[in-house]
């Protein structure tokens, strides 16, 4: 990792270093990450390595091992040399889970917003769905109040929009408690959702797979969105280590190109993959597909800079 000097960053005190495994090959993309200072850089890495919403909806425990699963993978997949340069990813670490679910949310918000107002893309890796709560609540406070409106795009197996506490339960606070005011969802299994929460998804202007991800996107010039990825919208086939396998999934190529078209996407403030669990895992595949969709971010991303000419890069 390139851990070059500079200014520490006022991130939160509740950010443990990430864990990246040693050494790393020169021609790998770590080398490219900064981990001291997030001087030039316009991703902002965060970890958060809790699955304690996963234990509450009574779910398959493992993903708080995803970071240090996601930043292994990366270690061994993804050069340091593209063919166009990586935008400058700055590590801001894992958050130090807190004694219960709700001080652990609001170290998640703490360090989001304070990434934010770096001027950096927040990107984060589960860890429980339910962070993306805290994450996305963390980045629209980091952003401040533009009289915009947010949307919220998710790629999930599942709507997620319980009204209990637990892993179940983001899209629906963020809805209440956030006033996000538009929620897509792309991948849904009509099979693992209730006929209830499908009713108040839509009853709150939800809408179920109506985008593509190479199509316009309904942008207005005040609207700001988050994009959340949870793993368990791929085939359990090719992602095994999730909190919930699904049996008819995406593809990993569809599930790439949503991942690309997010960083394109010039009205996406943050990004987050979730859910990985590497207990289930075989061969790190599932976290090698997690590190490929970060890296497809980037390149999304990378294009976007290229139109809009406010990413800086190397």
């Amino acid at each position: 990792m390139d851990n070059s000097p500079g200014t520490s960053s006022p991130i939160t005190p509740h950010l443990a270093p990430g864990n990246w495994p040693e050494p790393i090959n020169p021609g790998k993309f770590p080398n490219r990450v900064r981990s001291q200072s997030p001087e030039g850089c316009s991703i902002g890495l965060l970890g958060m390595p809790d699955d304690t919403g996963i234990g509450l909806n009574h779910g398959q425990m493992g993903a708080k091992h995803g970071p240090e699963a996601f930043r292994r993978a990366l270690s061994c997949y993804g050069t340091s040399q593209p063919v166009r340069s990586w935008p400058r990813v700055f590590d801001a670490g894992d958050i130090v889970p807190g004694k219960d679910i709700h001080e652990t949310h609001g170290r998640v918000t703490e360090a989001a917003r304070a990434i934010a107002e770096l001027g950096l893309i927040p990107v984060g890796i589960g860890g429980g769905h339910d962070l993306t709560y805290a994450f996305v609540r963390g980045v629209m406070q980091g952003v401040g109040t533009r009289g915009q409106t947010w949307t919220g795009l998710y790629l999930d197996a599942h709507l997620d929009v319980r009204e209990a506490v637990g892993s179940g339960m983001p899209f629906r606070r963020l809805v209440e408690d956030c006033s996000v005011s538009r929620l897509f969802v792309q991948g849904l299994d009509e099979a693992a959702n209730s006929a209830e929460h499908v009713a108040w998804f839509k009853a709150h202007g939800g809408q179920i797979d109506a985008l593509k991800p190479d199509s316009n996107w309904p942008i207005d010039l005040n609207d700001d969105w988050f994009v959340s990825f949870d793993m368990d919208v791929i085939d359990a086939s090719a992602a095994p280590g999730v909190s919930a396998m699904n049996p008819c999934g995406w593809s990993t190529q569809h599930a790439m190109a949503w991942a690309r078209a997010a960083g394109q996407c010039p009205a996406v403030r943050c990004f987050d993959i979730m859910e990985l669990s590497p207990p289930f895992d075989q061969e790190d595949r599932t976290a090698r597909i997690t590190a490929s969709l970060f890296l497809r971010f980037l390149m999304g991303l990378g294009e976007r800079d290229a139109q809009m000419g406010k990413i800086q890069h190397d």
